[in-house]
């Protein structure tokens, strides 16, 4: 006979009696969402200017300075993809608290650290908690705001997105000026806090339960792609443009790559599918994207320690030094939709990039006397170009899409960015490094002080004279250097989005995305 449960009264049935539902409050959400993609966007930039401070603390050399800025971006880079897929399967306020709580410990062991390579390492990890928390952050504005108001809150991400690093070079040069390098690490670790607490209390868990299994080979063939190319190229002037282990580090990360690419044409649901390129608006718009960012987050990583190593300029100074960009960059970004509506979106997008290219140009011209008049020259056009093109290079990535594929049209977006900043930093640190150890001509000094002068300019400044000048002269051109580079990279892809966008697509280009 079977047991028939007792009705359920008093403090039982209380017991059984579902939770209440956690009450939304989408102003609350956007403010704890924003505040934390503010400090996880801000930190690529913003440690840019406690470089110097900290190479000097720490004994860094010119490439684990390099490394101490790009850990951080690298594995941000390498793993939004698959730390999106984790969000979207397994709850988003549940990646934002993890992602939260892993950026905090490490940038209070950060705080702590004494060595470089410490530091790498705690980098690296705030890089993978930064991963976990930016798609988490738009994907919970998404899954929160009405149809009628997502407009606007995504707009709002959007606008704290791009003005992050400003803010966060601007708040790292205010705390230098009374503490030293560790605090900027304590101020992140405290505004993480806040928004840990915040999501605790106020974000909804949101999650796709139909959300396909995480694609785990794509993501370490992507990873390790990455990677290898990187450190590759960080590594070339200590080792060698044509040695065997830089020769052997590029093809790996080529070869991984392809291997990604290939692996991903054969999954039913891929991390990125590779036919979305075969959108030529979509491509032009990641290409363009990716490559602004190279020469963006590049250029602040040489020029922040020219400011401040070569001019002498405070920590405060170098960071208030680059709000002229906006002088260029506002208007420009005002003016280019109105453009790309009056005369198609190929020739404003094209022109950005052509006086991004050309203020990078201006900046690779710099020398130890130049005044700050003719960083402005440089910084004043390469704002409006990035005003110019970054909206219509975004525009194209998600207006190349159906609604239903939005969310990957968001993190190719994001991803461009990161990419785009890691290689950047990447390559002109490289290049900047190789040639100030091959330019650095030094007088007759004890080995033990010469090697200390050719591991990096910092070094250098601390030995003083008789090797301060050359020192100098030496890094000013590598600077030269890194600054034609990144506008050479600029002008070849307002080459490549002109031949992308130069003629109509084809009813078969068109038709890719939808038939995916």
């Amino acid at each position: 006979m079977a047991h028939t449960p007792p009705p359920l009264t008093g403090r039982t049935a209380a017991a059984a009696a579902p939770a209440p539902a956690r009450t939304v409050r989408p102003g609350p959400i956007l403010a704890v969402t924003s505040l934390a993609l503010g400090v996880v966007v801000s930190a690529m930039a913003s440690l840019n200017v406690a470089l110097p401070d900290m190479a000097i603390a720490s004994g860094a050399d010119q490439t684990q300075q390099s490394w101490i800025i790009d850990a951080y971006s690298l594995v941000f880079a390498a793993l939004l993809l698959p730390a999106g897929a984790l969000g979207d399967r397994f709850g988003r306020r549940r990646a934002l608290i993890i992602g939260l709580a892993i950026y905090g410990v490490a940038a209070v062991g950060a705080a702590l650290a004494s060595g470089p390579d410490m530091l790498i390492a705690l980098r690296a990890v705030m890089g993978f908690g930064a991963a976990l928390v930016m798609p988490a952050t738009l994907s919970t504005i998404t899954s929160t705001f009405a149809p009628e108001r997502r407009s606007r809150a995504v707009s709002i991400w959007a606008a704290v997105a791009g003005a992050s690093g400003v803010i966060g070079m601007l708040a790292s040069g205010l705390l230098l000026e009374r503490w030293s390098w560790p605090s900027v690490f304590w101020f992140n670790a405290g505004v993480v806090t806040v928004a840990l607490v915040g999501a605790l209390v106020l974000v909804p868990e949101s999650a796709e339960p139909g959300a396909p299994r995480i694609d785990v080979v794509g993501a370490v063939l992507a990873a390790a792609g990455v990677a290898a190319l990187v450190y590759a190229v960080i590594e070339a002037p200590v080792n060698g443009w044509t040695s065997a282990l830089t020769l052997a580090g590029l093809g790996a990360g080529v070869a991984l790559i392809a291997g990604f690419v290939t692996w991903e044409f054969t999954r039913e649901h891929p991390l990125l599918d590779p036919r979305l390129f075969g959108n030529r608006h979509f491509a032009a718009g990641a290409l363009s994207l990716t490559m602004q960012f190279f020469a963006l987050f590049g250029f602040m990583f040489v020029l922040m320690q020219y400011l401040q190593l070569v001019r002498g300029d405070s920590a405060l100074q170098a960071a208030v030094s680059l709000l002229v960009m906006p002088f260029g960059m506002v208007p420009a970004s005002r003016l280019s939709p109105w453009l790309s509506e009056r005369f198609g979106v190929p020739g404003p997008w094209t022109l950005g990039l052509l006086a991004l290219g050309v203020g990078l140009a201006v900046l690779s011209q710099l020398d130890a006397a130049s005044s700050y008049p003719a960083i402005a020259a440089g910084l004043i056009p390469l704002g409006a170009g990035l005003g110019l093109a970054m909206p219509p290079a975004t525009t194209a990535i998600t207006d190349a899409v159906p609604p239903r594929l939005q969310n990957v049209a968001s993190a190719v977006n994001d991803l461009a960015r990161e990419l785009g900043g890691a290689l950047g930093i990447a390559v002109l640190a490289s290049i900047l490094n190789g040639v100030y150890r091959a330019q650095l001509h030094l007088p007759a000094v004890p080995d033990a002080v010469a090697d200390a002068a050719r591991s990096s300019f910092t070094a250098a400044a601390k030995i003083g004279d008789p090797v301060i000048e050359p020192a100098r002269a030496a890094f000013t051109e590598g600077l030269n250097a890194a600054l034609l580079g990144a506008s050479g990279v600029a002008f070849a892809a307002a080459v490549a989005v002109a031949v992308l966008l130069g003629r109509q697509r084809s009813r078969t280009e068109q038709s890719v995305i939808d038939q995916e």
